[in-house]
């Protein structure tokens, strides 16, 4: 298994939206992908395996000191590989070269090790509302 990773990888929507029902599970609705990225996103990250795209994370900012990443997905098959933890890898270092201090995430419980363990992030005080 080789996987290459690539900050504003490219990539077509079609691509993205496959990745995104198999790493998600469900299909999800069909997305001008591009459009929103550069419109509201300081990057991304694409994984590539054999130059098929199976990994992305998004890295959405404020303009200023922090950034945040949203949609981290892998494919089924290359999942618990390490592929995650390289685009949220890739993700801080890019992040920093931007004079970013602060990288956020949100998550689901059962991904708590992932982000923690894996990506190195630490627990902190938060808050959220449901929109």
């Amino acid at each position: 298994m080789t996987i290459t990773y690539e900050w504003r990888g490219d990539f077509d929507n079609a691509s993205l939206d496959a990745l995104h029902a198999d790493g998600f599970g469900s299909p999800g609705t069909p997305a001008d992908w591009r459009a929103r990225l550069e419109r509201h996103s300081l990057g991304w990250v694409c994984a590539y395996e054999d130059g098929a795209l199976t990994g992305f994370v998004n890295v959405v900012w404020d303009g200023g000191a922090h950034a945040f990443i949203l949609d981290t997905v892998v494919a089924l098959h290359l999942r618990s590989r390490g592929v995650g933890a390289g685009l949220v890898a890739v993700a801080a270092e890019e992040a920093r070269a931007a004079k970013c201090a602060w990288l956020h995430v949100d998550f689901e419980e059962h991904l708590r090790p992932f982000y923690f363990d894996a990506c190195g992030f630490r627990e902190t005080a938060a808050g959220l509302i449901a929109l």
